[in-house]
């Protein structure tokens, strides 16, 4: 895969609980992982590239970093499945210019966000 010049390349999440934050991302969106030893798993993407990273810590990053939006073909089913995996919906779903979107936290506290289309 060719990266491509200032396109975003990576997005790394900080948690607090390593093997909770694998499951709970493998039980709500599928996503699977590259284990870098006891604190650190890459987050694989289509065709087994890299995307972003997970990353264990003490404590969740702060909030007011980078906020990071999936996408969902069926939002509500996502909702249920971000439920269902042990996250919790904060924010719609609710409609805005261009389709459906809600926000949510994983079990670390780390603040994401998922729209779909109309």
């Amino acid at each position: 895969m060719a990266h491509t010049h200032h396109s975003i390349n990576y997005v790394e999440l900080t948690v607090t609980d390593l093997s909770a934050a694998k499951k709970f991302y493998q039980d709500a969106f599928g996503w699977q992982f590259n284990d870098y030893g006891p604190s650190y798993s890459g987050i694989r993407g289509e065709g087994n590239t890299e995307v972003g990273g997970i990353f264990e810590s003490p404590e969740a990053r702060p909030v007011g970093g980078p906020f990071v939006i999936l996408f969902s073909e069926d939002l509500d089913s996502t909702a249920e499945a971000i439920t269902s995996a042990g996250g919790q919906v904060v924010q719609g779903p609710y409609e805005f210019p261009g389709g459906r979107r809600l926000h949510f936290t994983d079990p670390s506290g780390n603040e994401l966000g998922v729209w779909a289309e109309l």
